[in-house]
């Protein structure tokens, strides 16, 4: 049994990192998120152009539209270069990642299987 718990070691491990890997990303997402707009604060500036006469009604859906899409697409892109350098990190890091837990639990159910054949 001895054996056995070195895997399990093994495998708390790799799930530490894991957590540690998504604790990373959702607090960079978090922080960088309150830098981009939202859509109310969008929709709040649009209102305030179009009181102090600046923009037409028209001109304000057009411009909530674009500044929404902006953001979105901005937002999209941060994601992508966070979620680049995460796993960057990560490797270099030398923590293992979903993939890598997925086949050592694959690798510790067959030892397992092979030593209750031995048994029997």
């Amino acid at each position: 049994m001895g054996g056995l718990g070195a895997f399990e070691n093994v495998i708390t491990k790799i799930e530490r990192s894991q957590i540690m890997f998504d604790l990373m990303k959702k607090t960079m997402l978090t922080g960088l998120g309150l830098a981009f707009l939202t859509k109310d604060k969008i929709e709040e500036l649009s209102k305030e152009f179009i009181e102090k006469g600046k923009l037409s009604e028209k001109e304000g859906r057009e411009f909530i539209d674009e500044l929404s899409k902006k953001s979105e697409e901005a937002r999209k892109k941060v994601e992508g270069q966070i979620e680049k350098v995460v796993k960057e990190t990560v490797k270099k890091m030398n923590l293992a990642t979903r993939d890598d837990v997925l086949n050592v639990e694959k690798q510790v159910k067959k030892l397992v299987k092979a030593i209750e054949r031995e048994k029997d």
